[in-house]
């Protein structure tokens, strides 16, 4: 017995064909983007669970082989070897197609808009901000994804007050999303002459990014300023009102870009901002709502909660939420490493759905 919903199997199945005989119709744009995306996620379940059905009937061809008293006993005993064999590629891909059925979060492909700012600390947290920028920007890389700033404040001895960027490829959020929290670094900061460590902190946001069809912002609602860039920028800096200052006024959402030279471009970046901060919003209500339900931290998002500390002098990383603690804190901060840290969220996550599943 697999246990596995095959009546569930079955619908996933008759979903695909359907969702796959509409996309070959004509569509409206919405429409057409809606269903792609529920394909693109349904396609990879349907092809295991394929496979998965694939094995189950050799496997009882072998069976009625193995069980006919017409089969020599040569030929039994290679069936039978076989059978065990696919006994247990059977089992891999019932644990993989129970991962598989689990339920999706809607924006695990989307891209993402992140958030650092610098917490308890002074000079240091902007220092820090900094470290977890480059952290998260390197490993963007190694995913083969694109980072790119949407608003900067910069330290005043280094690093960054607060940093927003834009990170583009495939499934970044549902990479990224578990380090929304609060970030700790203990360390001998370069200004420290005693040697003594100081802990500072830089809190992180992971938002996916959201767009038009998700949310509804009535234009109504806005209040729309344009300003003069401020800070580091060139010649233009100053002289052109390129910056952009978007309030949604029922929430009181406050955000501004003025990295590019293109009053449209800033604008399109802070529209994003706010889809991103609207969603979040109202998704943190949700949660906030059935926390009391909740047993798991891990996608919680709490980002008043500290999740993980970078203890330097120890070479140590420490993530809280799952008491994991690794000794590669330079390859951590490379962007190498931090991978191992997201796979034991994921596999930790995925574990906790697995069992409420099963009670």
């Amino acid at each position: 017995m697999t246990n596995l919903p095959e009546q569930k199997l079955d619908v996933l199945l008759a979903r695909h064909a359907a969702v796959e005989a509409e996309l070959s119709q004509q569509l409206s744009g919405d429409a057409f983007v809606k269903l792609s995306r529920e394909f693109a996620e349904i396609d990879p379940v349907v092809g295991k669970i394929k496979a998965y059905r694939e094995v189950a009937a050799e496997l009882a061809d072998l069976e009625a082989l193995i069980a006919d008293p017409s089969t020599d006993s040569a030929m039994r005993e290679m069936a039978d070897e076989e059978r065990r064999a696919l006994l247990d590629k059977r089992e891999r891909m019932v644990e993989e197609l129970r991962v598989a059925l689990l339920p999706k979060d809607a924006m695990d492909e989307r891209n993402v808009i992140l958030e650092i700012r610098a917490g308890t600390g002074g000079d240091e947290a902007s220092l820090f901000a900094g470290d977890l920028f480059r952290m998260y920007e390197r490993y963007a890389a190694r995913q083969g994804w694109t980072t790119e700033i949407m608003s900067i404040n910069e330290g005043t001895k280094g690093g960054f007050k607060e940093v927003v960027a834009e990170i583009r490829g495939r499934g970044p959020f549902a990479r990224l999303k578990f380090e929304s929290g609060v970030h700790r670094v203990q360390r001998v900061p370069d200004t420290e002459a005693q040697g003594r460590v100081h802990t500072s902190a830089a809190t992180v946001a992971v938002l996916p990014e959201v767009e038009d069809v998700d949310i509804e912002i009535k234009p109504d609602d806005l209040k729309i300023d344009t300003m003069r860039s401020q800070g580091a920028g060139g010649q233009h800096v100053n002289k052109t009102e390129s910056a952009i200052r978007i309030t949604h006024v029922p929430s009181g959402i406050v955000v501004m870009v003025q990295e590019e030279r293109s009053q449209h471009k800033n604008r399109a970046k802070a529209m994003a901002m706010l889809r991103a901060k609207l969603y979040d919003a109202e998704k943190t209500k949700r949660d906030t709502e059935r926390a009391a339900a909740r047993k798991d931290q891990v996608g919680s998002g709490d980002r008043s909660e500290r999740i993980r500390t970078y203890n330097f002098p120890q070479g140590r990383v420490t993530d809280h939420r799952i008491n994991l603690t690794l000794y590669n804190l330079p390859k951590v901060m490379e962007g190498e490493a931090l991978g191992e840290i997201i796979d034991a969220l994921i596999t930790h996550h995925q574990a906790e759905l697995l069992a409420a599943e099963a009670s």
